[in-house]
């Protein structure tokens, strides 16, 4: 396999980002800092524009709890494309779940294809206070995902409270707790943002079959969001609503716009 060379034909020009002016993108010429053609359709959520293609991924430094080294960006511009997405293992509606089904089959391509040193896998938990190292690995085994190698990583804030505003803040996506542990909101209150393509899900929301929470001292309403992000740092895809094939993406869409990125049989 020969990896994509293009950094050095594109300069040192900087980078401008084009969060909420997706309308003169789409459809439109492709970006000289990206790989893939712009897409067809790429919706924002009104309030949490997160970065989509063309734009810059913003930096993060959070902690691999299998691992206890810190993981940030910086490990992967100029030097990888990576994917990431966020989740928490006590999902209990099969959203969450779905996701992991995404990446492991980009892991199973990369190992199967030899790849698996070119892009990086990074998972991020919302849920750090019960999404320990000793869960996350019982969570792996359950879904034939294998942590221990240098392409993944599971990323883990120091507590749910600093897990929203890195969600919120950093990466602009929405946020909220339900139930015991949710600050007296409402855990019948759920949130569904279906017109700007940003979909959220709580217990039932989500389009897969939905799980008895009772057992559960809280839940979560978050989006099923996905990020395909090049080596120079570029989103080159944005796959939101990523737990329901049938209405959004399919894995194999993902796999392979991530072998396009990675260079693979160039």
């Amino acid at each position: 396999m020969q990896r994509r060379t293009y950094l050095g034909s594109l300069g040192t020009v900087g980078i401008t980002s084009v969060a909420g002016c997706l309308g003169d993108l789409l459809g439109g010429d492709s970006n000289p800092d990206t790989i893939l053609e712009p897409p067809e359709e790429e919706a924002q959520h009104a309030d949490f524009e997160y970065p989509s293609y063309g734009d810059e991924f913003p930096s993060f430094s959070l902690t691999d709890p299998l691992t206890e080294e810190t993981v940030s960006r910086d490990d992967f511009v100029d030097e990888r494309p990576f994917v990431m997405t966020y989740f928490y293992a006590s999902c209990p509606d099969g959203m969450c779940d779905q996701l992991m089904q995404h990446f492991r089959r980009i892991q199973e391509d990369a190992v199967e294809s030899g790849y698996e040193d070119d892009v990086g896998l990074l998972a991020m938990t919302f849920d750090p206070e019960r999404d320990t190292a000793d869960v996350l690995r019982t969570y792996s085994t359950e879904r034939g995902i294998e942590p221990d190698t240098g392409h993944w990583h599971y990323l883990r804030p120091e507590d749910n409270e600093a897990a929203k505003t890195v969600l919120n803040e950093t990466f602009k996506l929405p946020l909220r707790q339900e139930g015991a542990a949710s600050n007296n909101e409402s855990a019948n209150e759920t949130a569904s943002n279906t017109e700007s393509g940003n979909e959220t899900a709580s217990n039932n929301e989500s389009g897969n079959e939905s799980a008895d929470t009772d057992d559960l001292e809280y839940t979560f309403t978050h989006s099923a969001h996905v990020q395909l992000v090049n080596e120079r740092g570029i989103v080159e895809r944005a796959y939101p609503r990523a737990h329901n094939q049938r209405e959004a993406v399919n894995t194999e869409v993902i796999v392979e716009d991530t072998r396009t990125v990675v260079g693979v049989d160039e």
